[in-house]
């Protein structure tokens, strides 16, 4: 008996928990990365042949597509949200690039990254901390690159800061930062 009411409340504290989870994720609001910092993030990911390149948060699926386009890598895009899945689907296609990318419809928190060797991340700090585990567990030498918000206690192997070029005149903020991680490395030293 005792062991059916610790399963009843096991199961009502994931049940009561889960709706908080979701509803955090769904407050995280769609702002794309503007190109030139698309650019830069494949850049200093140091994308070489055979990667896969996973990118949570993906939006309408400019990072994963530019990454297959200019690389000719795999790439898997996860947003929760499945209109932009949708969104990014169709870009993928009028880019040339579906066979090379696939978008899933999925929470960022559950998807298995075992594969990835780049993973990409413009997403709020509590969703990196969140993934921080899964992120540490990849290959050593795997890249992690998140576009503004850091990684509490994991201390970047280099950070890079980008200005707004003068001829991109629609972009929200002038200067961005990324933070980059090269699994098993140490950080740089300043």
């Amino acid at each position: 008996m005792l062991r059916k009411v610790s399963k009843f409340i096991v199961v009502a504290g994931v049940w009561l928990l889960a709706p908080r989870v979701v509803s955090a994720q769904d407050t995280i609001p769609f702002v794309p990365s503007p190109m030139y910092v698309v650019q830069k993030m494949i850049e200093v990911a140091e994308i070489k042949k055979g990667d896969i390149l996973y990118d949570m948060g993906s939006g309408d699926g400019r990072i994963v597509i530019e990454a297959a386009k200019k690389y000719g890598i795999r790439g898997v895009g996860i947003d929760l949200n499945p209109e932009l899945v949708t969104k990014a689907r169709e870009n993928a296609l009028k880019e040339g690039v579906a066979n090379l990318v696939e978008f899933r419809a999925q929470d960022g928190l559950t998807v298995d990254l075992s594969e990835a060797t780049v993973v990409t991340l413009y997403m709020f700090k509590w969703f990196n901390n969140a993934l921080r585990p899964k992120l540490q567990q990849l290959k050593p030498g795997s890249r992690v690159v998140a576009h503004d918000f850091d990684i509490d206690d994991w201390k970047p192997t280099r950070i890079e800061y980008i200005t707004r070029p003068a001829e991109e005149s629609s972009d929200y903020a002038e200067s961005r930062t990324l933070y980059i991680w090269k699994v098993g490395e140490a950080p740089a030293m300043p």
